[in-house]
């Protein structure tokens, strides 16, 4: 069972920590809750009544000796569905499972797919959101800052790699501002023109 002060996951939103217990009235009847304050550096909180929090799929952070075989587990080629809808399908199926180990396959198989073109508004959100969660529960997990959590993952993604690869991934994003291009996607006018 869970405890105020365990620090857990819970699915499609990522690490949190179970604070003291709220009451609340709602619709005339007292209510005690767990505050779910995410770690993710938002300030968001998610009530969850203390009779329902064993019911929800939420799961205990990985354990130190875990992230290792995390890393590794992003080693390992995996390939995303090439129909959108069926990844989109995927990828919501593996993000709502809770676990390290899938949003490991989300980002490990939308990294690869970036890497050969890029990616739909719908899977860079997801890849996003993927990677924030991993690097949020490395970094808790570890004991270290998002930015060393976040360079393990890149090393490890980056540790299969050929060095055409490598190379393509460095060099293929031009930043543009706040918002990134492929040197494919360059305008023929402006600043930015071949």
């Amino acid at each position: 069972m869970f405890m105020i002060g365990d620090k857990v996951v819970y699915p499609s939103r990522g690490p949190c920590l179970i604070g003291a217990v709220v009451k609340r009235t709602i619709a005339g009847e007292r209510i005690r809750f767990y505050p779910l304050s995410f770690l993710d550096d938002s300030g968001d909180a998610v009530l969850v009544p203390v009779d329902k929090l064993g019911a929800l799929p939420i799961r205990r952070l990985l354990g130190k000796s875990e992230i290792p075989k995390l890393l590794k587990h992003l080693e390992s080629s995996m390939s995303a569905a090439k129909d959108w809808k069926q990844r989109a399908m995927d990828n919501a199926q593996l993000m709502a499972s809770g676990s390290a180990f899938d949003l490991a396959e989300i980002v490990e198989s939308l990294t690869e797919m970036n890497e050969t073109k890029p990616l739909l508004p719908r899977d860079r959100q997801t890849l996003e959101k993927a990677r924030k969660f991993l690097i949020c529960e490395i970094s808790e997990v570890m004991e270290e800052s998002r930015d060393i959590a976040e360079e393990k993952i890149d090393r490890a993604l980056d540790g299969k790699r050929t060095p055409f690869k490598k190379f393509r991934r460095l060099h293929s994003i031009v930043p543009t501002g706040r918002h990134h291009m492929t040197k494919d996607a360059r305008p023929t006018r402006g600043p930015h023109a071949r």
